[in-house]
Order: structure tokens, then C-alpha cells, then sequence
């Protein structure tokens, strides 16, 4: 009996025992499973968040590039701006300077002619402070055109030089100071540019 019952004892620990160590083994396997997952998920996480920086990366780098780039053309186009502004500004100043009394007085016949020969009457109009200086000499260079329905008037808005047009405004030719600075400027600007954009090869 007492052998019966240490051998029931006996069964009883090792099955206990077997029992206790496969529970400790799928525990073990369990937890090994599950840290394996927690691993692999942390590492795709961390390859997901390095391909994410990269990416953010490389936008930012393109994003700072862009930005030199337009930085960059807006100073140059500022700056193209700024000369042509200034190259206007000498060129009408030094038209304006060309446009004195003896100027005028050989111009202004010549194309009242050419413009007499094809139009009927027409207005000169000059600033007011010319008009006033070539008002005697008009009055006698002129006779035979003024006689015709040539009229020298002032404008307000010719500054040097001179239009000439039909009286009715209809049509005119603008020799003023500004116009032609204006047309000089528009031929000038391109040939300026050319030589922008050479100087700026070799920045």
C-alpha cells in the first residue's frame, strides 16, 4: 500500500513536473513569438519612419533648391528692372538735351512738309516754355505753312521735342522726348539682356 501510494506520489510530480515544463516551454515560445513580432514591427516601423525622412529629406532639398532658384531669378529680374529703368532715364535725359532750339528749327519743317504733302492743316504741339522760344522764329520760317493751317500749340504732356498731328487728333507722329526714349529703350532692352545673361555665364 505504501508502495502503491509513493509510486502514485511519484506519477503524480512527474506529470506535475512534465506538466509545469511544457507550460514553461510554450510560455517561453510565446514570449519569444511575441517579441520576435514586437521586433519586426518595431523595425518596419523604423525602416517605414527612415524612408519617410528620406523622402521628406530630398523634398525639403528640392524645395530649398526651387527656392534659391527663384530667389535667384527674382534678383535678376530686379536688377534687369533696375538698369533698364536707369538706361531709360539717361536716354530720355540725353534726348531731351538734343532737343534744343537749333534742333527743332531744322527738324520741325522738314516734317511738316513730308506730313503737308499727303494731310490737310495740321497742330505742332511743343511744351509751352519752347513754343515761347520759337515763337519769332515761326513766326517768319513758318509763314507760308502757318498761312496753309499749320498751328504750333503747347501741350502739357510733351516735355522735349514734339507731336505732330491731324486737328482732329485722329492721327499723329510723336517726337517727343519720351516717345522716342520710349522706342530707343525697346531696342536697347534686348541687346541689355544679351549682355545680362552673357555676364551672368560667367557667375
Amino acid at each position: 500500500m505504501d508502495i502503491q501510494l509513493q509510486e502514485l506520489i511519484e506519477k503524480i510530480k512527474k506529470e506535475g513536473i512534465e506538466s509545469a515544463n511544457d507550460a514553461a516551454l510554450k510560455i517561453k515560445s510565446d514570449a519569444e513569438a511575441e517579441a520576435k513580432g514586437i521586433v519586426d514591427a518595431a523595425k518596419k516601423e523604423a525602416d517605414a519612419a527612415a524612408a519617410k525622412g528620406k523622402v521628406d529629406a530630398e523634398r525639403f532639398e528640392k524645395a530649398g533648391v526651387a527656392a534659391v532658384e527663384q530667389a535667384s531669378r527674382n534678383l535678376v529680374l530686379a536688377f534687369k528692372s533696375e538698369i533698364e529703368g536707369l538706361l531709360g532715364k539717361i536716354v530720355s535725359k540725353e534726348i531731351a538735351k538734343t532737343y534744343n532750339d537749333d534742333v527743332l528749327k531744322a527738324v520741325i519743317p522738314e516734317v511738316i512738309k513730308g506730313w503737308l504733302a499727303g494731310k490737310g492743316a495740321v497742330d505742332v504741339i511743343l511744351d509751352e516754355a519752347r513754343l515761347s522760344s520759337l515763337k519769332s522764329w515761326s513766326a517768319s520760317a513758318l509763314a507760308a505753312e502757318i498761312a496753309a493751317g499749320v498751328e504750333l500749340k503747347a501741350g502739357r504732356s510733351v516735355g522735349g521735342g514734339f507731336r505732330i498731328g491731324e486737328k482732329d487728333g485722329s492721327a499723329y507722329y510723336d517726337f517727343s522726348a519720351s516717345a522716342v526714349a520710349e522706342a530707343l529703350a525697346d531696342y536697347l532692352n534686348p541687346q541689355l539682356a544679351e549682355i545680362l545673361k552673357e555676364s551672368a555665364k560667367g557667375l
